[in-house]
């Protein structure tokens, strides 16, 4: 079994490579119904999904939803007729949440040196976050690029800086020269995603000449640990060669993801990742405040149990197979100790521990439950400065 980036090299492709794909996509309409409950909320049956609560204001016995209400939970659009007083609402569909968001997506191509061949070329995609022209990427994508160029929905060419980069995450931000470009909307944090709802990924791949092909599909799985670093995503939607750094898109029109890898195997199908909305949300929240990802570490190298590592459901700790900073010696970690909570939150995964070190910083403290000498202790350590980019 292959993981394998998203990212085209042409120059690895070469031509006359491409192979057909039979895509399918479901597209059904929304039925609503509005009911009074006690709490003051009504309920609405969502596309492909469960119930939804809305606020409501009760009047002589009547619930009233907001209009603005029911197309934040539920996407598609609405008009009120003054004329006629009534309200339209159209459910959202996939050729109206493409057509909303392919605007916010770019395609990104490294052209050669002066000392590269003319089709020693290498593409991928990316989402415009910011009206000037700030774009997020996959860091695996622009990493090594040169000479970048960025093409936007309408066809214009830029070309583009690599301004931030983190590896770790696997993400990157570019700056063009632009304005008036139309940001994507991204889902706000914590993500709220259901397994089984619609997903679109929207991206340029194989082919550059492929830019703004969308395909359809679902969330697969959430809190995927396909790396030591953070969750995944996993979408059955297909997402190829030259995806990377693209969008995947529920059906309210929201950025979920930014679509990064896939499992490539003669025996494997529709098994794509997407770094999750709130990663990309917290790494450009670090690079504003601290112009880098200020990632803290417990100074600890960790091994996972075998029931982690193969993916059985575990509480058993991870075992300290070194420790690396002076804060972590201080607090008295030994080779073997074996750790079970941090802050307060058992862990037994290394994904665990990245996501909710999220919420520290560097020099700060934190409680740790470990059992050593065959007593289950809790130390305060100082977080260290991880050594990941």
């Amino acid at each position: 079994m292959v993981k394998r980036s998203l990212f085209t090299n042409e120059r690895q492709l070469g031509s006359g490579l491409f192979k057909k794909l039979n895509g399918k996509a479901a597209i059904g309409a929304a039925f609503f119904s509005f009911g009074l409950l006690m709490a003051g909320s009504a309920t609405a049956a969502a596309p492909t999904s469960g119930a939804v609560s809305l606020p409501v204001k009760v009047i002589n016995g009547e619930a009233y939803v907001k209009a603005t209400s029911l197309t934040a939970a539920l996407g598609g659009t609405g008009t009120y007729d003054k004329a006629s007083q009534t309200y339209k609402y159209t459910p959202a569909v996939v050729p109206s949440v493409i057509k909303q968001v392919a605007p916010s997506v770019v395609a990104i191509i490294g052209k050669p040196d002066a000392n590269g061949g003319r089709f020693a070329l290498a593409h991928g995609t990316g989402v415009i976050i910011k009206s000037d022209g700030l774009i997020v990427t996959n860091a695996h994508v622009v990493q090594d690029m040169t000479r970048i160029v960025v093409v936007t929905a309408d066809g214009k060419e830029y070309e583009g800086t690599r301004k931030q980069i983190d590896v770790t995450s696997d993400l990157a931000f570019v700056q063009i020269k632009a304005s008036g470009l139309k940001p994507a909307k991204f889902a706000a944090s914590p993500l709220k995603v259901t397994v089984g709802e619609p997903a679109i990924a929207i991206g340029t791949p194989v082919s550059f000449s492929l830019r703004n092909t969308a395909t359809v599909g679902v969330i697969s799985g959430l809190n995927r640990s396909v790396s030591d670093d953070y969750n995944l995503l996993q979408t059955d939607a297909a997402i190829n060669p030259g995806n990377s750094g693209g969008p995947l898109v529920n059906m309210k029109g929201e950025v979920v993801g930014i679509n990064s890898m896939k499992f490539v195997d003669v025996d494997i199908d529709s098994m794509g990742f997407a770094i999750p909305a709130d990663t990309v949300q917290y790494v450009l929240n670090q690079f504003a405040k601290y112009g880098k990802v200020m990632r803290p570490s417990l100074g600890l190298e960790l091994e996972e149990s075998w029931s982690a590592v193969v993916g059985l459901p575990t509480e058993e700790p991870m075992t300290v197979t070194a420790v690396v900073s002076a804060e972590a010696q201080a607090a008295g970690f030994k080779v073997g100790d074996q750790i079970y909570a941090v802050g307060g939150k058992q862990i037994a995964t290394l994904v665990e521990l990245s996501e909710l070190l999220k919420s520290y910083l560097p020099g700060g403290k934190i409680a740790v439950t470990v059992l050593a000498d065959g007593d289950l202790v809790s130390r305060q350590v100082v977080l260290a400065k991880s050594l990941s980019q």
